[in-house]
């Protein structure tokens, strides 16, 4: 670097290697008159993502096809269709499995002909490992039950009617 002509190509050429071996993106060095800036351009990352294998549950907007009907002891599918529309049905307000006892050695906390009050246990719901318990909306007498033990069940599924 002369006094004529100020410029340092190996000053460039140092800064550009400093800025390659690290994660800076530019530099910028000032000595009097002299001012040097040597940025490096990041380019976007593009990213290739697939279409989900499985339809997305409806709360994040796509539509879910109904699953599949599974036979039940007893009909408990055709039930729990019959029971939709009926005004004492107790819907599911979540997804996960339907458990109609504490534990597996404990009797279930509500059959067909139970008497219960507001705010009495009916069954649990497991959902993401934590047990969610579904407790009567109003006092009455359960007059069906449409889930099993360890039933999958949907979100709005009818469990057991109250009248």
């Amino acid at each position: 670097m002369s006094k004529n002509d100020p410029f340092d190509p190996e000053l460039v050429r140092e800064l550009a290697k400093l800025i390659s071996e690290t994660d800076l993106t530019e530099i910028e060095v000032e000595k009097g008159d002299l001012r040097i800036r040597v940025a490096r351009r990041i380019e976007p990352v593009q990213m290739h993502v697939s279409a989900p294998a499985a339809p997305l549950p409806a709360a994040y907007g796509a539509p879910v096809a109904p699953a599949p009907a599974m036979p039940g002891p007893g009909g408990a599918v055709e039930r729990a269709k019959a029971g939709a529309g009926h005004p004492g049905a107790v819907p599911s307000p979540m997804v996960g499995t339907a458990y109609r006892r504490p534990s597996p050695d404990a009797k279930q906390f509500v059959d067909v002909g139970s008497r219960v009050e507001a705010g009495e246990k009916l069954l649990l719901i497991e959902a993401m490992k934590t047990f969610n318990e579904i407790v009567a909306p109003r006092a009455g007498t359960v007059t069906a039950v449409f889930v099993e033990d360890g039933q999958p069940v949907e979100f709005g599924e009818p469990l057991l009617v109250i009248e």
